[in-house]
Formats: C-alpha cells, structure tokens, sequence
C-alpha cells in the first residue's frame, strides 16, 4: 500500500513538472511570437543600400538592390532594440556593366560562393533625440567584423526612417584581393550607406 501511494505521488509529481515545462514551452513561443510582431516592416521601395569608395583618387558608387531584414526600433527603449539585415551580393548595382561582373568574381565579392552579406546587431544605444549608436557583427565573404556606427532615426505615424553611414576596410573582409589588394589603386575604406524605411506593425 505504501509503495503505491509512493508511486501515484510519483506520477502527480510527474504530471505537475510536465505541466510546468509546457506551460514554459508556451511562454516562450508567445514571448517569440510578441517580439516577431514588434519587428517593423521594412519598405524595400522606399529603402536604399548603396556603397562609396575612391579609385585612384575618384569616387565611384554602387548598391545593392535585393535586400532585407528584422528590424525592431525602440527609441524609448534602445536596449531592447535589434537589427539583423542581409544583403544579396548578386544584386549589385554598378554603372559599368564590365566592372559590375568583375566585382561579382572571387576576387570581390565571390557572389556565387557567399551569396549574402549580413549584419546583427549586439547592442543600440541611444544618443540623445533622433541619434543613434549601433554595434554588431557585419560578415562579408565570410569573414565577421565588429563594426559601431551612428544611426539618425526619425519617426513620422507608424513610419520610421533610419539612415547612416559604415565605414569598413574592404582587406578585412577579403574583398578586392590578390592584384587588386594595392590600395593606390583601390583605397581600403568603404563608406556603405543605407537608408532604411520602416513601417511598425498595427496595434493589437
């Protein structure tokens, strides 16, 4: 009798931390669920991804015209902000057509073995009103880089803008390698440019 009562006491311990870690399982997927819904989003037509960078002494500019992301800005609320963004190296967009598909070869940006370039975010911290900092990891060929740059945010409604400026070093990213690693004739910093428009999800 005693061993029975030990049993079903068992089983009723069972059945209670069973319930307990499903009720867990369901707080964590409504918690998943709430943070997906605050993502804004992101209005490609609206949006523009664009690069600089100087040849022999000329600035020259590109984009990228297929990108995406999950953006949630919290201007109230920095710390619980986060950005992850990719971009598809194929989309590039160049006046030169020549030029376009060589940058598109190994050599630069080797679009058919690293198809995406992407950043995440680790940490936003504001500024002060409409200003930004943003820190995470930008990955280009494979190579991840820490990078921090300023963000200028401004909200309209439900519509949000957010535009800046990532000065990277194209070496640190194996971009424009072997005879194109002479920095005299394509310098190591490029300015990437983005401006990103949003639109946060309805209410409820």
């Amino acid at each position: 009798m005693l061993d029975d009562r030990q049993g079903n006491g068992t089983s009723a311990q069972g059945r209670v931390r069973s319930r307990r870690i499903a009720l867990a399982v369901v707080a964590m997927c409504a918690g998943v669920g709430l943070a997906a819904a605050a993502a804004d989003a992101l209005i490609a037509s609206k949006s523009e991804i664009s690069f600089e960078a100087s040849t022999m002494g000329t600035d020259v500019e590109g984009g990228f015209s297929r990108f995406d992301g999950k953006i949630s800005l919290q201007p109230d609320n920095p710390q619980a902000s986060s950005v992850s963004f990719w971009v598809e190296s194929a989309s590039l967009i160049f006046s030169a057509d020549d030029i376009r598909k060589e940058l598109l070869k190994p050599d630069w940006l080797d679009a058919a073995r690293y198809p995406k370039a992407e950043f995440v975010s680790t940490r936003v911290r504001k500024i002060d009103a409409g200003h930004f900092e943003v820190a995470g990891t930008l990955t280009i060929k494979g190579h991840a880089r820490e990078v921090v740059f300023p963000v200028t945010v401004s909200r309209s409604g439900n519509a949000t803008a957010a535009s800046g400026t990532v000065p990277i070093h194209r070496l640190d990213f194996g971009v424009g390698v072997g005879e194109w690693g002479d920095t005299s004739v394509v310098a190591d910093e490029v300015r990437i440019k983005f401006r990103i428009a949003l639109e946060a999800p309805p209410p409820g």
